[in-house]
């Protein structure tokens, strides 16, 4: 079945084994709220929390203390570090950052000896539940690589292939998404776009149907598809995943579904050996959430 949306995923999520979670700076409530609204839902079976336990202690109680071991270190270096650790000795399988910085919490991620590389590339995603939309829409690269080449954006796409299984979305349909539809030295992105149309005809991405270069209207909307001549373009009027050329680009569409699109939203990092959440560290529990279930979809995608 094809989710659709948050409330199916958080069913689908709950048929699922209960993950062991490990979450990397534990000393804010937002934190500890997410933490433990997971073990009351059953979404996770314990949960690892790194820093300083004197400011932690008195966001944990009762039940939920007994399935939250609070590990003991004094910087964002080393509560990233313990944590991804704790992902390597098998102790979870589902990474959270908390409140650490993004620049420790990657470095750990992405160390070449002891971190959680699964590949060449991390890629960022937000996936969002649009009112009206009749399926969930994904932006990426919205938060790790600032001008992906060529080679990354093959790796992007494919990064998402567990996510998408979870998902139930087959086959995923992806939007190379251009300023302009006709390719031109001038926007490299264009290039880019329809040498990745052409390797997915030449049988390169299983399981993904590739079209570019497209307008962002080409792309969600059927009737500025057809406008526009461009109805068979595959992903035309009904994207899935829209690859973008740039962080910017990327970023500023995922943040204008959430501000001006009242969207339900939540933000994975892929191509690691486990699902790695990178919140901002003023993100809400509610959008922590959101995050772990995408993290479900994957763990079920990879199984």
């Amino acid at each position: 079945m094809r989710i659709r949306n948050f409330k199916e995923l958080l069913k689908m999520a709950l048929e699922e084994p209960p993950a062991r979670l490990v979450v990397a700076g534990g000393e804010t409530e937002e934190v500890a709220e997410a933490v433990t609204g997971l073990l009351s839902k059953g979404l996770i079976s314990s949960a690892l929390v790194t820093g300083d336990v004197s400011k932690m202690e008195c966001f944990f109680s009762g039940s939920d203390r007994e399935r939250v071991e609070l590990i003991d270190v004094e910087d964002p270096v080393s509560c990233s570090r313990s944590a991804v650790a704790a992902i390597r000795s098998g102790q979870a399988n589902v990474l959270m950052k908390g409140h650490v910085d993004s620049t420790s919490y990657l470095r750990a991620v992405v160390d070449r000896q002891t971190g959680l590389r699964n590949g060449s590339v991390l890629s960022n995603i937000t996936v969002a539940e649009i009112p009206g939309s009749d399926r969930l829409l994904v932006a990426t690269d919205n938060g790790i690589l600032p001008l992906p080449d060529l080679d990354q954006k093959r790796q992007i796409v494919l990064n998402t292939a567990p996510l998408f299984r979870g998902l139930g979305v087959t086959p995923v349909r992806v939007a190379a998404i251009c300023a302009t539809e006709k390719v031109t030295d001038a926007l490299p992105a264009t290039g880019h776009a329809r040498a990745l149309a052409a390797e997915c005809l030449d049988g390169n991405f299983e399981g993904f149907e590739i079209g570019g270069p497209m307008g962002y209207d080409v792309a969600v909307s059927s009737k500025a598809a057809r406008a526009k001549g461009l109805e068979n373009l595959p992903a035309s009027g009904n994207a899935d995943l829209m690859l973008f050329a740039n962080i910017d680009a990327a970023n500023a569409v995922a943040k204008s579904w959430k501000f001006h699109g009242q969207a339900r939203t939540g933000s994975i990092v892929l191509g690691a050996s486990v699902p790695v959440l990178l919140n901002s560290r003023s993100d809400s529990a509610e959008r922590r959430e959101n995050a772990f279930l995408l993290a479900s979809a994957v763990l079920k995608g990879q199984s």
